[in-house]
């Protein structure tokens, strides 16, 4: 088999940096002939095209486009790519040498038991803040994820994602085109096969204060973006997914106090917790809130949708 690793980009040069590295030392395999990783920047202005034009990457290709969004970008890297398999990574992941290597493994060994190529490889995926050194940081049960495709980091034939149509680039904002494209996926039998031993470790910078409003805007995209979803597969499953419940409506009501428990009033809390650095705890405190503004966002989509429609 032969992978092309398809990565969009959008302002993240420091950390695309270390990603490509890290691909660039990739352990050989006879499981795998040669790969390519596909770069495509989607209107970056931080110098990333630079960067990348001037930079010894002898496996990396870089494709340009206007800002259009990582769905469209996704799309433009399947249909440049020159591989038969297609390893999808964000670039703000940074890999293991072994990383092909053990999709690959993964690949063989579920394609010989299923008796077919009706599947894809879902790697681990583990979060951390260690710009330096990213792939020191351990696994944690807050790295666990229960989602069926992601494109954080999978590996699947090109011909099934062309089959199924690719990305919906009708998802501008933030969140649910890579789900989406799975229940598509799973509607054409593809069977998941978790692969732990393909590490992507995914940088962010450690939780502060001053990143809540962009958190916060990030959960009303998601929750508009949830209900696009839903509009697509109107399903039980994805009304769980996409938290439009009365249960998740009273659960995070509750948690939060019917919004008194907010970005304001433990402010206090998350500031001394990452002043005693515990950023991460901060995080998950701060999720509580968080997660009221992503069950709102849904609900207010949704309403407007309805609203919306066409009355007989």
């Amino acid at each position: 088999m032969q992978f092309s690793v398809v990565i969009p980009t959008y302002n993240r040069k420091p950390i695309l940096q270390q990603c490509l590295r890290a691909l660039e030392h990739q352990a050989p395999s006879p499981l795998f002939s040669n790969y390519e990783v596909v770069v495509v920047d989607d209107g970056s202005t931080d110098g990333t095209v630079d960067w990348l034009k001037s930079a010894h990457l002898p496996h990396t290709r870089l494709i340009c486009q206007a800002h259009l969004g990582a769905s469209a970008a996704r799309n433009r890297g399947v249909e440049e790519a020159t591989g038969d398999t297609i390893i999808f990574i964000d670039s703000d992941l940074v890999v293991t040498e072994v990383f092909l290597q053990s999709h690959a493994a993964a690949l063989v060994q579920g394609r010989q038991a299923i008796g077919s190529d009706c599947l894809f490889t879902y790697g681990r995926v583990i979060n951390t803040c260690n710009f330096e050194s990213p792939t020191s940081e351990p696994y944690k049960v807050t790295d666990f994820s229960a989602a069926y495709f992601a494109t954080g980091n999978v590996a699947i034939a090109r011909h099934w994602l062309i089959k199924a149509g690719l990305f919906d680039t009708g998802f501008q904002l933030y969140g649910w085109e890579d789900l989406e494209l799975g229940v598509r996926l799973k509607k054409l039998g593809l069977k998941l096969i978790k692969c732990p031993d393909a590490v992507g470790y995914h940088w962010h910078p450690a939780f502060s204060l001053d990143q809540i409003p962009s958190l916060i805007d990030k959960e009303i995209q998601r929750g508009r973006m949830g209900v696009l979803f839903y509009q697509k597969h109107s399903t039980r499953d994805v009304k769980m997914m996409i938290q439009m419940t009365s249960l998740h409506r009273t659960l995070w009501g509750l948690l939060t106090l019917g919004g008194l428990l907010n970005e304001r009033t433990l402010a206090p809390l998350l500031r001394w917790l990452i002043q005693n650095g515990k950023p991460q705890l901060a995080l998950e405190v701060a999720r509580i809130f968080l997660n009221w503004y992503n069950v709102k966002g849904v609900y207010a989509a949704y309403a407007e949708a309805q609203a919306a429609k066409p009355r007989h």
